[in-house]
């Protein structure tokens, strides 16, 4: 009996918490599943909308390897996901060509290259570019011929990284 008494308590304990009642408890924490979800989703859009806003305009940035257009540009606060989808909408303004997008978060790099089929057909590699830059900062990863990604510990390494991805796929064009 005791132990179902401890069990009430904390039931109601709980209710108080959420500021409803034991009977509501269960549509409450529901509905505060749902606002997370919401809140969470919400929070995911500003970082993008922070990622791009933080670029500014980049295509002046666009330099041209081998008749193959480059942006390699640092982002400031994006974390991978917000890397991918950057990278995502600005192939779309780039038309053809690779992407490289970098960006520093609490101490970490997050590294992301994109190559379009045309780029590819030249000989870019978005993996191979990504494995070639990683080491400068600090890190390692790959991926596919059109999409890749790394992690590094290493901040200082970002613009000599960015440096490279020139030579990279310079080396790459056939």
């Amino acid at each position: 009996m005791n132990h179902y008494k401890e069990i009430e308590a904390e039931l109601h304990e709980a209710a108080v918490t959420a500021k409803t009642t034991p009977s509501e408890l269960k549509k409450k924490i529901e509905s505060m599943l749902e606002e997370i979800k919401a809140l969470h989703s919400e929070n995911d859009k500003l970082k993008s909308k922070m990622a791009n806003d933080s670029l500014g305009d980049v295509m002046n940035q666009v330099q041209e390897v081998k008749g193959v257009k480059l942006l390699a540009a640092e982002v400031a606060g994006a974390d991978m996901n917000g890397l991918r989808n950057l990278g995502d909408q600005l192939k779309d303004k780039l038309g053809d060509g690779v992407i490289v997008l970098a960006s520093v978060a609490d101490g970490k790099v997050s590294l992301m290259a994109t190559v379009t089929d045309s780029a590819q057909k030249k000989g870019a590699h978005a993996g191979n570019l990504i494995k070639a830059i990683a080491g400068l900062v600090g890190g390692g990863g790959g991926g596919r011929p059109n999409m890749a990604q790394a992690g590094g510990k290493n901040p200082a390494g970002v613009e000599s990284a960015l440096k490279k991805a020139a030579e990279v796929v310079a080396e790459q064009i056939k």
